[in-house]
């Protein structure tokens, strides 16, 4: 039986050692809106004793002593649009991207990516890799691949330091190998396809490797149940429990890519219990499949995500995709975009997610291209005609995550004791605590880092995240 890396639902205790807060000290770093701060160094405060806080105060209570699940990583999509965007910019202003993502210590330390096996809707027109009617993929290849996304990729990798857990998704077989004969608006994959298209992930896998390009993980099917204008395939939970145990799976196998981490559903929170407990209670099926893939596009159903943990314990979460859509230049500075992803961030880790993945890296000042007219935000917007990048306030909001949190780190106990403050809370491997604090309130809310009897004091201004190392 093939065995899945499991996530871990009940905390690990650790008594040996138990964490002491005295004598250590806290840096307090803030982003927040009406002020100058993004991700800057705010404060440093002390710990004091206080042993039993009272109702009047507001708390953040941080358990080190209670672990969860492992911190895969935080990133973003690397599309054929981000890739075109980024070749249209000088090559510093190219190089201010890179480090802004990729550097660990003057930008914001992603490590995690997602790419599109064939066209995505973020693609200058639709294309795939095969002729029509080549069920044997001899005319396979990624030539066009090669002019942009390739060599943008191995620049990220390179930025990265050398290594970057990336995954792929297909928005869609080839044309022909559907019910509608087309790449868009929905359609099927025929049965008699899908050994054929079981055997393109092979391909596409074995094709970016030898460019240099290690593929980490797949999904099955980006967004199965939704028939879009752009490029789109359909499959119901039982399609896709049958296309993983009868062809994607085996042939992972059979092919050598047993390591390759399999992602089933890949769309959005609304459906997952049932897409995940359709699939996972096949044995035969469950046992090919690494963890859930989701999106966020129906907002704030976070408890569905926390029933799949709950269910499924050793299987992964892992957010895939989540845009602020509909572009409007006149909106980009808008505070909310950054409020949406704390949210979504904080309530996704704390319900067992394992990394978290944003969509394209960056676009151009229509926010495409995209052959779709599906044009919508991301963190970092590129006037391709002056060069000049504007910076959204959600790649802060996102940065006060994956700066900090490093991979490997476990997810700690953080709660709070006020509904205005959101929290979370990592140990990092050099047994860093990063404590997450996000304040969606107009209110400047005080409040008391509690661990363990001891307690630094500290305020929350109004809109505003904070990143609190405790060392």
């Amino acid at each position: 039986m093939v065995q899945a890396h499991a996530v871990t639902i009940k905390p690990h205790i650790h008594n040996n050692n138990p964490y002491r807060a005295k004598n250590k000290s806290v840096v307090v770093y803030t982003t927040a809106e009406n002020t100058d701060y993004r991700i800057t160094k705010t404060a440093t405060l002390t710990f004091k004793e206080h042993k039993q806080p009272v109702e009047t105060e507001a708390c953040i209570f941080v358990d080190p002593s209670k672990t969860f699940q492992s911190f895969l990583g935080i990133g973003g999509a690397l599309t054929d649009a981000s890739a075109e965007t980024f070749y249209k910019l000088p090559v510093q202003k190219q190089q201010e991207v890179l480090n802004a993502y990729y550097n660990t210590k003057t930008g914001i330390g992603y490590t995690l990516g997602r790419t599109h096996i064939q066209s995505c809707d973020f693609s200058s027109d639709s294309y795939s890799y095969v002729a029509d009617n080549d069920a044997s993929l001899k005319t396979f290849n990624i030539s066009h691949d090669l002019k942009y996304r390739i060599p943008f990729i191995k620049q990220v990798i390179a930025a990265a330091g050398g290594k970057l857990t990336l995954f792929a998704s297909p928005w869609s077989p080839p044309a022909w190998m559907k019910t509608n004969n087309d790449m868009l608006h929905g359609g099927k994959l025929k049965p008699e396809y899908d050994q054929a298209w079981a055997n393109l992930y092979i391909k596409f896998i074995r094709a970016y490797e030898k460019q240099g390009i290690p593929i980490w993980g797949l999904s099955v099917q980006n967004e199965p149940m939704a028939n879009q204008k752009w490029e789109s395939c359909i499959y119901t939970a039982e399609d896709e429990r049958d296309f993983v145990k009868n062809y994607l799976g085996p042939t992972l196998h059979k092919s050598g890519m047993a390591d390759k981490k399999l992602i089933i559903w890949d769309h959005n929170r609304d459906l997952i219990y049932q897409r995940a407990s359709t699939i996972y209670e096949d044995p035969e099926a469950a046992k090919y499949v690494w963890g859930t893939g989701f999106h966020w596009y129906v907002r704030d159903v976070f408890d569905n995500v926390k029933l799949v943990n709950e269910a499924f314990p050793n299987k992964n979460l892992l957010f895939t995709e989540g845009c602020s859509d509909r572009f409007d230049l006149s909106k980009i500075n808008d505070w909310k975009w950054g409020e949406v992803y704390g949210k979504s961030m904080v309530n996704d880790f704390n319900n067992g997610v394992v990394g978290w993945t944003d969509w394209n890296v960056l676009l151009d000042e229509n926010g495409g291209p995209n052959h779709a007219g599906n044009f919508c935000f991301a963190p970092i917007h590129a006037d391709t005609k002056t060069g000049a990048l504007t910076y959204m306030n959600s790649y802060y909001y996102i940065g006060h995550f994956s700066k900090f949190i490093k991979p490997g780190a476990r997810r700690i106990t953080s709660s709070s004791n006020r509904d205005q403050l959101l929290t979370t809370a990592f140990m990092n491997k050099d047994n860093k605590l990063v404590v997450i604090v996000l304040n969606l309130t107009d209110e400047n809310l005080p409040y008391n880092l509690w661990i363990k009897g001891m307690a630094a004091n500290t305020t929350s201004l109004p809109h505003s995240i904070t990143t609190l190392i405790v060392q």
